[in-house]
């Protein structure tokens, strides 16, 4: 079964860490770009960071620069977001893509709830 699932998000205070976790299945990572999105209540899904192929080339949106860092494991088939200095803001569920220009593939989300 071809799938990406997120996992490691959660419940964490203002300036905690979290590392969110994108598990590929059924299909190789190795040759898709990744890409983590979130979605916050009443909000449009926005684009948060992006990861080359090679994994040399990594992007994020203004509001996160600095505070998170993409990653892949090719051996391992996966792709991370580290989260660090957490805010309020960054409560979202996050989604992992991989895409390619044959297709992408969505994961189903990870609730990351920032509060005190």
């Amino acid at each position: 079964q071809v799938q990406l699932v997120e996992s490691g998000g959660g419940l964490v205070q203002p300036g905690g860490s979290l590392r969110l976790s994108c598990a590929a299945s059924g299909f190789t990572l190795n040759s898709y770009s990744g890409h983590w999105y979130r979605q916050a209540p009443g909000k449009e899904r926005e684009w948060v960071a992006s990861i080359g192929v090679t994994g040399s080339d990594m992007y994020y949106t203004d509001s996160v620069e600095g505070r998170f860092t993409i990653s892949r494991d090719t051996a391992k088939n996966m792709v991370y977001l580290q989260m660090n200095n957490l805010k309020p803001e960054d409560t979202a569920v996050y989604f992992c893509n991989a895409y390619r220009i044959s297709g992408q593939y969505w994961g189903q989300g990870t609730q990351v709830t920032v509060s005190s």
